[in-house]
Order: C-alpha cells, then sequence, then structure tokens
C-alpha cells in the first residue's frame, strides 16, 4: 500500500503589526501665556513712545510700527493715546522684537547712568566747597584736571555761599559743577574725554 502524504496547510504569515507614528505636535501657548506676552509687548511698545527721536530713528522697525509712534506722538488727548498705544501693541506683534528691546535697554542703561553722574557731580561739588580735604582728594584722583582752575572757582563758590541768599547768583556753584562733570564722566564711561569747551559751559 503506497502511502499519499497529505498535504499540510501551512498557516499564513501574518505580517508585522504597523507602529503608530508619532508626529509631534507642538503645544500651544496656554491663555495665560498669550495674555502675558500680549501684555509684555504692550509694555516694551510704551517704553518704545518713550525714546527720543533720534533713537528711534537709528531703531529697525516695521514703516507701519514707526508710523503708529509719530501719530501717538501727535496725539493730544488722553484716550487718544491710550488707544494708539493699544494699537502699537498690537502691531508689535509683528514686529522683531529683539531690535526693539535693545534700544530701550541701551536708552534705560543711558538714563541709569546720567542719574549716577549727576549724584556724583553734586557731591563732589558741595565736598569741595565745604571741605579743604576734599581738594586733596580730588588733585590724587584728577591730577591731569586744572588745580589751579580749580582752586579759582572753589573762591568763587564760597564767596557765594557766604554772601546773604538776596545777594547770590550761582555763578560759582554752577561754574564748579561744569568743572568736575567731565571727569567723572569719564570715570563712568571712559570713552567720554573731558574737554576745554565743556568745562567752559556756564
Amino acid at each position: 500500500m503506497i502511502a499519499i502524504p497529505i498535504e499540510t496547510t501551512r498557516p499564513m504569515s501574518q505580517p508585522p503589526e504597523e507602529r503608530p507614528v508619532h508626529v509631534y505636535v507642538p503645544d500651544k501657548p496656554s491663555k495665560t501665556k498669550r495674555k502675558q506676552q500680549a501684555h509684555d509687548l504692550q509694555s516694551l511698545g510704551e517704553d518704545l513712545v518713550e525714546l527720543p527721536a533720534k533713537r528711534l530713528a537709528a531703531t529697525v522697525m516695521p514703516e507701519i510700527l514707526r508710523d503708529a509712534i509719530e501719530q501717538y506722538h501727535r496725539t493730544r488727548s488722553f484716550e487718544g493715546k491710550r488707544r494708539q498705544l493699544q494699537y502699537i501693541g498690537k502691531q508689535m506683534r509683528f514686529a522683531d522684537e529683539a531690535p526693539l528691546r535693545e534700544a530701550v535697554d541701551a536708552f534705560k542703561l543711558g538714563s541709569a547712568k546720567d542719574t549716577l553722574l549727576l549724584h556724583e557731580v553734586e557731591r563732589w561739588r558741595d565736598e569741595l566747597v565745604a571741605d579743604d580735604e576734599a581738594s586733596t582728594r580730588w588733585a590724587t584722583e584728577f591730577p591731569q584736571s586744572d588745580l589751579q582752575r580749580l582752586r579759582s572757582l572753589l573762591r568763587a563758590a564760597r564767596k557765594d555761599a557766604a554772601a546773604a541768599p538776596e545777594q547770590r547768583n550761582g555763578r560759582g556753584y554752577r561754574e564748579l559743577f561744569q568743572f568736575v562733570k567731565p571727569w567723572l564722566k569719564l570715570e563712568i564711561d571712559p570713552g567720554d574725554a573731558p574737554d576745554d569747551e565743556e568745562q567752559d559751559d556756564d
């Protein structure tokens, strides 16, 4: 008897399961974050309108934003300015924030230096008038300054201070202030060297 092989059916191989492809979807900013961003841009816009005209002219920004800032300065009413500031804040969304913030930060830094300089000049002036020891300290710290002119200015300032209030003209104090200012400015900002013209300003 011949054995007839029985064909066995092999189970068909199953295709490998497809793994789900994960597509990165960036998270949308939350409502709170969007509100904070809008507030920050609005605040930056308020700082921009306070910049001097020359600094604004040198700052890169879209023309529509520049026109909006110019319109703000032409507006006289409080309510009109308020609405224009809101419009500027909206236009800020379409501008490159970096150069705008750099311009504002540079202006604020300059203002801080100016305030520091003013206080230092006033302090030195008052000490020089009140105390001879201050003159010695000045000569030590600023030996290149015109010490002979300093002594002359001190005599005038002290004479003015000793006069009756109705006879004071303040010229001695003003001239001493202008003498001191460029040397202290050089300490705060080494890029500015004092010159004779600045010292002779009244």
